[in-house]
């Protein structure tokens, strides 16, 4: 009874309208060292009122402190914990033959589940990841490279569909994210900001980590909270790796934050950059994985062995087929070639000693809770890729992910002889052939991208909470989504999702919590998730309750250019009933046809209800279609000072246009060198600079090639305007609207001058048409990260003179009435030959 009285006597002082449920601990409100829950309806919760007394004189007042935000009572720690791009059969966890220990710990100390679920891509899934909603929900129906103007792909985490991080942090939590930051626009990645779609932004509290798609490990563009930093420079090559270095910050911030505060739960986003090309896992990891000789097989050899793997483990049905091996698009492994096997095998080596790699990490980082004598009330979920493996590769693996982007291929022979020992290095930013992504997706078809077939969406996933979950090692078979991980947190925790954040009226979770699979009594009881749709670029599926209507692949994602004139209406459909049928390996549209229509009726009512329309099967097109970033609308860009770090979705780009650049300099006596403007990096981009005095523009060609512009003499004494024009031979982007590729990619003049005067002066026969690295940056007077030229410089190659103004004009091409009539027949030509 007393000590009813009391938690009611702290109710009503409190400000806020607290139920009687909420605790408030000793000593009483007003003091120093008071806490207490908040009911979270409300984001952040109204001011609390002031309890004490004021008189004219502080002696003869009272003082009154707000007490301070903590979680409910007992609330656990979270580790919520996610690779990148790794399908269902790459961890041992899941049959695959590369050893992840850590993801092991988890499964052996709690549970796997065998049927939970992604969006296919990076960004998507970690958008429904964090925010408990399906992708297109939250403006995220494709990677934030390529939103477009459409809510559900403009790549904005609307403000009426808070993060789990928001959420946790207004309740007391410390929050924090380390390493992928793919959830920001592109075009809002810049000093400018704004920075309220920025993690920090989105409710967590600190950040280290990188904010596009992929980063070089090596020398990533790597951002503590919004300002970056530079940790990996004047180290020797190859001895800085960020994969141990975000391991070591968040092993760091875990333990500041228990030292400072042994009662403080704490929320940590660990999602690495691995296994996401490029491929950087260390050279001993490389060495140890090699010698273990895993691959040496071949491809479908491996398949047979992760299936029988899977099948000892549990991890799936005795009774699942083998999807078959898709000899029309792919090579059997005794099809190959000496050569070939030779290159593909260093390349599985690779990706396995950065899949291996990765896990060691996230191990020091579990490590470091228990060290902590805080494993037992920790929850961790550690999900195996965001995606299923990436086939991004190409059919014979690619040195520079980029290449592939841009529609270029490496022969096998450039690559055993330019690139063998140096794969994975940071003379690298390397991906492996597809037949290793495909036996990757064990025991399913298909990859990374393609949401109809579940290689692109099934994802091995342990979740462990030692306090909690007893079935020590149990298997899970429910189905579930990436939406459902923030309500499975909230329920843990005994947080609510708030009606209300920042005044905002909060659209409802669409998740479902997974908390009732933790009790071994409900290890069989059929799945709270009954309904889920699934789309990537208008490949669709729906799945409702055992059925899965799924669109034929019309597209391998290893081919960038899709037909833009493509009736998308048109896919062939397919049916599959899992619940007989795990690995989805039987077609049932023909013998159940109206099930089929009833699927796709279903498929219709949910794209309509989250945002999925309009679809659209573009895929490397919409990198460069505009958006409404700094630069938008522009067509001339100053500089007067040096600037570094502008990243390429907030720079303007000079791909597929005319272009002039004018710098204004002054070189004092014994000369002067350094960058003058750059964008890009080694593995793709452009970069104009004083070399010895002499002016130098040079074209990086995704790393397989540089054209380079020189003059002959050094730049005098005084000031000098140094000039690089180019004219673009081609149409532009413009014919693009017109499902035509022909105005991009192609070649050009280019002109060097010095006062006017032509120094140097080449034609390119052909330009990148799609994008240079990304992960780079626009710099101005230095250089960050890696150079577009190693023989001349290497960052940061700071120019030594006096740079007075840098100016680059755009002269983009414009189509005539004659160019529009002519493409205008071509697409009618196309639309008529496919009736």
């Amino acid at each position: 009874m007393r000590i009813l009285k009391t938690v009611l006597a702290i109710a009503a002082a409190s400000a806020i309208s607290t139920p009687i449920f909420a605790q408030q601990t000793v000593p009483p409100p007003g003091s120093p060292a008071a806490t207490m829950t908040i009911p979270g309806d409300q984001l952040p919760p109204p001011p609390q009122k002031f309890g004490g007394k004021i008189e004219d004189l502080a002696i003869k007042s009272k003082p009154y402190w707000p007490a301070r935000v903590v979680p409910p009572k007992g609330a656990p720690n979270v580790l919520l914990i996610m690779t990148d791009d790794s399908g269902y059969g790459v961890p041992s966890t899941f049959g695959g033959v590369i050893p992840t220990p850590a993801l092991d710990r988890i499964a052996k100390n709690g549970l796997r589940y065998t049927n939970f679920n992604s969006t296919a891509l990076c960004s998507p899934t970690r958008a429904a990841l964090i925010t408990g909603r399906n992708h297109h929900s939250v403006g995220f129906g494709v990677i934030s490279e390529q939103a477009t103007g459409f809510p559900g792909y403009d790549s904005f985490i609307p403000r009426d569909k808070a993060t789990i991080g928001r959420i946790l942090r207004d309740n007391g939590y410390r929050t924090s994210w380390f390493g992928k930051d793919h959830n920001t626009p592109a075009f809002q990645a810049s000093q400018n900001g704004p920075f309220d779609q920025w993690p920090t932004g989105m409710g967590f509290e600190y950040f280290y980590g990188f904010v596009g798609g992929d980063a070089n490990q090596w020398a990533p563009n790597l951002f503590r909270n919004t300002t970056q930093i530079y940790p990996f420079e004047g180290k020797p090559p190859g001895s800085w790796n960020m994969i141990t270095a975000m391991a070591d910050d968040a092993i760091q911030y875990m333990n500041r934050v228990n030292a400072l505060d042994p009662e403080q739960p704490f929320f940590v986003y660990y999602v690495p950059g691995a296994t996401h090309a490029p491929h950087h896992p260390t050279p001993e990891w490389i060495k140890k994985i090699g010698d273990m000789h895993l691959f040496d097989q071949g491809w479908n050899k491996l398949r047979e062995t992760i299936f029988a793997n899977q099948k000892k483990l549990g991890v799936v049905p005795q009774d699942a087929k083998l999807t078959p091996w898709p000899s029309d698009l792919l090579k059997n492994w005794d099809q190959l070639s000496g050569d070939e096997k030779k290159m593909f095998i260093r390349q599985a080596d690779v990706f396995a000693a950065y899949t291996a790699y990765n896990d060691n990490e996230i191990g020091r980082v579990i490590q470091a809770v228990e060290d902590m004598g805080k494993l037992d009330n920790t929850l961790i979920i550690y999900i195996n890729g965001d995606n299923g493996t990436s086939s991004e590769g190409t059919v014979i693996g690619t040195p520079n992910e980029l290449a592939m982007f841009n529609g270029v291929d490496v022969p096998v022979e450039d690559q055993l002889k330019y690139f063998y020992d140096a794969w994975g290095s940071e003379q690298t930013y390397p991906h492996m052939a597809v037949g290793w992504a495909w036996a990757f997706d064990t025991p399913f078809a298909w990859t990374k991208q393609i949401v109809s077939h579940l290689g692109g969406i099934r994802q091995g996933m342990a979740i462990s909470w030692p306090k909690v979950i007893k079935d020590k090692g149990g298997i899970r078979e429910q189905f579930h989504h990436v939406i459902d991980i923030t309500p499975t947190i909230l329920e843990a925790t005994r947080i609510k999702a708030p009606k209300m954040v920042d005044g905002i009226e909060q659209k409802q979770i669409e998740g479902v919590s997974m908390m009732y699979t933790f009790d071994a009594k409900n290890a069989k009881v059929p799945s709270a998730h009954k309904t889920q749709y699934f789309e990537m670029f208008s490949d669709r599926a729906i799945y409702n309750d055992g059925w899965m209507a799924s669109t034929k692949v019309m597209r391998p994602p290893w081919v960038t250019q899709a037909n833009l004139n493509a009736d998308l209406t048109k896919y062939p459909w397919e049916l599959y009933n899992l619940k007989d049928d795990y690995s989805q390996a039987t077609d049932l549209a023909a013998k159940y046809p109206d099930k089929l229509k009833e699927m796709q009726a279903l498929f219709m009512t949910e794209a309509k209800k989250y945002q999925v329309l309009p679809l659209d099967n573009s895929i490397i097109t919409r990198v460069i279609t505009p958006r409404p970033s700094i630069t938008a609308g522009r067509n001339s860009f100053t500089w007067t000072q040096r600037l570094i770090g502008t990243p390429m979705g907030d720079a303007p780009s000079v791909l597929n246009t005319s272009y002039n650049i004018k710098a204004e300099v002054d070189i004092a006596d014994g000369g002067a060198e350094g960058i003058l403007i750059t964008q890009g990096g080694r593995f793709g981009g452009y970069g104009f600079y004083v070399l010895q005095s002499k002016p130098v523009f040079v074209w990086n060609m995704l790393g397989l090639k540089k054209i380079k512009w020189e003059g002959a003499d050094p730049l005098s004494v005084g000031k000098h305007v140094i000039e690089f024009d180019f004219r673009y031979d081609g149409l532009g982007m413009a014919t693009l609207e017109y499902g035509s590729y022909a105005g991009i990619g192609q070649g050009g003049t280019g002109v060097l001058k010095v006062d006017g005067k032509e120094v140097a002066s080449q034609k390119m026969e052909h330009t990148i048409p799609f994008m240079m690295q990304l992960d780079e940056s626009l710099d101005i007077g230095s250089d960050t990260l890696t150079g577009v030229n190693d023989a001349d410089y290497k960052p940061p190659f700071a120019f030594t003179g006096k740079l007075n103004k840098v100016t680059l004009t755009l002269d983009r091409p414009k189509l005539t009435p004659a160019d529009i009539q002519k493409l205008e027949k071509a697409r009618q030509a196309a639309a008529a030959a496919r009736e």
